[in-house]
């Protein structure tokens, strides 16, 4: 896994995450000035629209879906593959056990804006509280930052012109998105995830 304290090599800026440190990816769209507005602003959603145009493109190709699909995969909750297979909704192993990308706006995570928490569809890991979400208008559900110790972060090499860091459960290790350094404050990130490997768990009234 790619060292959270102190930073690893393996990327080439470190950025703090919930008082851990990770190395962004050097992705030229990411290279934002974050303490803007306006068209400072305007120029992040259109980077990441870009961004996010390139990958769903990319992604269309099977053997670059996604991150590396044949990285261990177990972690503390660990089924066989068979077991996973039987276990998650087609879309859910594809994603989380395959490491597959999901296309733009399919899942309707994109939309939700109610109060609760957003876990892994995998294993149920809380991982991102809804006052987290935002738009990011890339067509995938986006937050600018995760729960305490509830990802993972791996270098993904898996497009080879575009390195990236890949966000997994935790706990499952399953594959849920990646994290960019594009993001609204205050922590300047964008966890970019899959809606078929999350699911929704409202607030109780």
């Amino acid at each position: 896994m790619l060292a959270i304290s102190p930073c690893s090599r393996v990327q080439p800026r470190c950025t703090s995450i919930s008082n851990r440190r990770y190395r962004a990816a050097p992705v030229a769209a990411a290279q934002a000035d974050f303490t803007g507005t306006g068209s400072s602003a305007e120029a992040r959603a259109s980077r990441r629209a870009a961004l996010a145009a390139l990958v769903a493109g990319v992604a269309a190709i099977p053997q670059r879906a996604g991150a590396d699909e044949k990285a261990p995969r177990q972690g503390e909750i660990s089924h066989t593959d068979a077991e996973w297979r039987e276990l998650l909704p087609r879309d859910a192993y594809a994603v989380l056990r395959q490491a597959r990308t999901e296309k733009r706006f399919s899942s309707p995570l994109v939309n939700e804006k109610r109060s609760g928490t957003f876990v892994c569809g995998g294993c149920g890991t809380p991982l991102f509280a809804s006052e987290t979400k935002f738009e990011s208008g890339t067509g995938w559900p986006s937050f600018f930052d995760a729960l305490p110790n509830a990802v993972a972060l791996e270098p993904d090499y898996s497009i080879p012109f575009m390195p990236r860091v890949e966000v997994r459960c935790a706990r499952c290790l399953g594959h849920i998105g990646h994290v960019f350094d594009d993001g609204p404050p205050p922590t300047g990130l964008r966890y970019c995830m899959n809606g078929a490997a999350l699911l929704f768990e409202p607030k109780e009234a």
